[in-house]
């Protein structure tokens, strides 16, 4: 056990006497110590570093790759935004403003009148309001054949404002004549602000 004896009769205080065998293992003690300690306290927090930084780094790629597409698709959005603001636009138009009611009520008269419609009742309801618009219903009895009262529908399709029919009932007496009950709905638009 030369190795021992080597041990007891070190002196801490004169390396150069130190056993070969001695300082290649307090060397790879140190060199351990170092590494253990570089990992411990610079590296590790290197790598949860780097692994913090590439998952954001996937986070933003996937939000860049989301946004390209929003800009790559964007003229097709502004242009389909302009369509749409065309159909609004166009739809509000035929939506006649309060002001415009009473002639529609009139052109819905007349339009049953050229068809040989009789009217026997014809009594328009309380608004309804909406978000944007008001409804109007209207309850109507009206007497005439089959053809008049399918032209009479037909030209309330072809108006240029919003007519609707709702609940319609057709009865027939015993000389052929109809007469139907039907609630005619009709649409304002309400300015802002309403």
């Amino acid at each position: 056990m030369s190795w021992l004896e080597d041990l007891r009769g070190l002196d801490m205080n004169e390396p150069a006497d130190w056993p070969s065998w001695f300082v290649v293992m307090v060397s790879l003690v140190v060199c351990l110590l170092f590494l253990f300690g570089g990992w411990q306290f610079l590296i590790r927090d290197q790598r949860l570093s780097l692994d913090y930084e590439r998952e954001h780094e996937l986070e933003l790629r996937q939000t860049f790759s989301i946004k390209k597409g929003m800009v790559v698709n964007l003229p097709a959005y502004q242009a389909q935004m302009i369509q749409i603001e065309d159909m609004l636009a166009e739809l509000v138009q035929q939506l006649p403003d309060s002001s415009e009611v009473p002639s529609l009520l009139i052109d819905i008269t007349e339009a049953g009148g050229r068809r040989g419609l009789e009217f026997v009742v014809f009594d328009p309801q309380q608004q309804e309001l909406g978000d944007f618009y008001s409804t109007l219903p209207i309850l109507m009895e009206v007497k005439g054949g089959y053809h008049e009262l399918a032209n009479f529908i037909s030209d309330l399709a072809q108006m240029p404002r919003i007519v609707t029919v709702d609940d319609l009932e057709i009865t027939a007496d015993e000389e052929g004549v109809l007469t139907s009950s039907l609630v005619l709905k009709t649409y304002s638009y309400l300015p802002e602000g309403l």
